[in-house]
C-alpha cells in the first residue's frame, strides 16, 4: 500500500441549503441538507450527522481491524456516535463527539482485551485523530449469549 491515501468527492448545491455529494465508484450519491434549525430541510442527511457517521464508521473499521490482527473473535459491534455542536463566543462549534459501543464478546477471557482494544481505538481513529475535539467513549462490554452461529447469505458472511 502507498504511504500517501487520497479520498475525493464531489459536492452540489442544489437548493434550500442542500446539496449532493458523490464519490467516483461509490454508490449512492448522499443527498444533504442544512439541519432543520439552520434552515435546512428535515428528513435529510446532515454535515453534522455525516460528521458523526464518520466518527461511527471509523470506529467500527478500526476496532475490526485491531480485533482481527489480535486474533479475538466477538459476536457483534453496534454504536451510537453522538456529536455536541454547542453555540460560544466565537459562534458555533463541535465540542465534543459521546461514542457509545456496545460489545459482545464471544468468550468471557477476553472481556478485559475487549476493553483494552475498545481504548486504543479513539487513538487510532484515523477520523478522530483529525479532529481538534475530544472523543469520549463510554464503551459496554457484554458476552453473547452462545457461540454466534457463522451463516453465509450469498457472497456475505453473516454472524447470528
Amino acid at each position: 500500500m502507498s504511504e500517501l491515501q487520497s479520498y475525493r468527492v464531489q459536492s452540489t448545491y442544489t437548493t434550500n441549503r442542500s446539496g449532493l455529494t458523490v464519490a467516483q465508484g461509490i454508490q449512492p450519491a448522499i443527498h444533504f441538507s442544512a439541519p432543520p434549525e439552520f434552515l435546512g430541510q428535515s428528513g435529510m442527511w446532515t454535515p453534522e450527522h455525516l460528521l458523526a457517521a464518520s466518527v461511527a464508521g471509523c470506529f467500527i473499521s478500526t476496532f475490526s481491524a485491531m480485533a482481527d490482527l489480535s486474533k479475538m473473535q466477538f459476536a457483534s459491534l453496534d454504536l451510537d456516535a453522538e456529536a455536541v455542536l454547542s453555540k460560544g463566543e466565537k459562534g458555533w462549534n463541535f465540542t465534543r463527539i459521546f461514542v457509545r459501543p456496545r460489545l459482545r464478546i464471544v468468550h468471557e477471557e477476553d472481556r478485559e482485551r475487549a476493553l483494552r482494544l475498545l481504548g486504543k481505538v479513539e487513538r487510532n481513529c484515523f477520523v478522530a485523530r483529525a479532529l481538534a475535539i475530544p472523543m469520549e467513549t463510554s464503551p459496554e462490554v457484554t458476552l453473547a449469549e452462545e457461540q454466534p452461529e457463522i451463516q453465509k447469505i450469498g457472497e456475505s458472511v453473516a454472524i447470528s
